[in-house]
């Protein structure tokens, strides 16, 4: 059982959205104060906070899509 959820641990860490770090980057913060937003949200809210954050990821991971700088005209 422990090994299964560091393994889990693992796979978030390693694929993460890299949301809290990247609104840290743009607020000025540290991304562990964002962290802990996220996860106090999450619990006064029920659930609120989590929806919050893989929105931002989604939106996060669209802009990532679209303004991916092409060295030629022929990387479409």
């Amino acid at each position: 059982m422990i090994k299964k959820i560091h393994a889990y641990r693992h796979f978030f860490e390693r694929n993460g959205f890299y949301v809290s770090s990247r609104l840290a980057d743009r607020l000025g913060m540290r991304a562990k104060n964002i962290r802990l937003f996220f996860i106090y949200t999450t619990f006064a809210t029920i659930g609120l906070g989590f929806v919050v954050y893989l929105t931002l990821a989604f939106w996060l991971k669209l802009k990532d899509l679209m303004y991916t700088k092409r060295t030629s005209v022929f990387d479409l």
